[in-house]
């Protein structure tokens, strides 16, 4: 650009039309500009409002599963037979992204196959089927061992972790397979974890989904926070396994367990706190 100003340095015609030309485009990049801000304080007003972003899904080059997942899919995750056709499109547009996206890796000689992947990664997108970034993209990548594992962070046996530093979720696959084995005792080592991660993303981005999950979360702790009965009786109650009330990151995954394994006894039982994990979620679909 320099160099036609000195080359036409003589040509004040030229030299005009490129100014103005110039001035077109840095007002139409500072409008554009202008108007992503706008949209996005629009949008969180919204959000702030109705507890979900302007739109959920916008899907160009639509992605598909393998035949072998697709059956897998179809055959061992409930979950997805419960959405309506035009969702379950959707699942497996985004199913087969996440899939795409995240590395696998097998540890103490498993090989990481097509059940392992199609079921892990349908865990996560089920969690997240209400976020419109629903990626996680704390996560790189899903290890997986055959069964507990020994940590020499802690020095003890593992069942699943979430390391944030890592960029990675940790599965035994025995213990993964177990959590849906019995669809209703509330303990399912998938939801805990993944819950974990959607929590630790969350409170790290600044994306609508995040900032309604974040809404949600602190909407559900200044509630119990005010409500020392509420308090009193989820402990009395049992419901929640004690391992909830460890910390703000464990009471979630432990709810969120709850919530997706038996989510009638828990809007009959604690109505309100159905309600937060609802808005958190942007959960509005499969009958929830």
């Amino acid at each position: 650009m320099i160099l036609i100003y000195i080359q036409d340095a003589e040509n004040p015609e030229i030299n005009s039309a490129l100014g103005t030309v110039l001035l077109y485009v840095f007002l139409a990049c500072m409008t554009i500009i202008m108007l992503v801000k706008f949209y996005a304080f629009i949008e969180s007003f919204y959000a702030i409002k109705r507890n979900k972003p302007f739109f959920l899904n916008t899907i160009f080059f639509k992605k598909e599963l393998s035949n072998r997942q697709l059956s897998i899919l179809k055959n061992e995750f409930e979950f997805y037979s419960k959405l309506n056709k035009n969702e379950q499109a959707v699942f497996r547009h985004r199913l087969a992204t996440f899939i795409n996206s995240k590395e696998f890796v097998g540890r103490e000689g498993l090989r990481v196959d097509n059940e392992m992947k199609t079921l892990i990664s349908a865990t996560a997108i089920m969690l997240t089927f209400g976020f419109r970034d629903y990626l996680i993209e704390l996560i790189d990548t899903v290890i997986i061992y055959p069964k507990v594992y020994y940590s020499k962070l802690n020095e003890t046996y593992h069942k699943g972790e979430t390391n944030p530093q890592l960029r990675t979720i940790v599965f035994s696959w025995e213990d993964f397979k177990k959590g849906y084995h019995i669809g209703d005792d509330n303990l399912n080592l998938g939801i805990h974890e993944f819950g974990h991660a959607i929590h630790l993303n969350a409170f790290g981005k600044s994306d609508i989904s995040s900032e309604i999950f974040r809404n949600g979360f602190n909407d559900l702790t200044s509630y119990l926070q005010d409500h020392k009965a509420v308090r009193d009786s989820l402990t009395a109650s049992k419901y929640f396994r004690a391992y909830a009330y460890t910390n703000q990151f464990e009471f979630f995954a432990v709810l969120l367990e709850n919530f997706i394994e038996t989510p009638d006894r828990f809007k009959a039982q604690f109505p309100d706190l159905y309600g937060y994990m609802k808005q958190m979620l942007n959960f509005n679909f499969a009958g929830y």
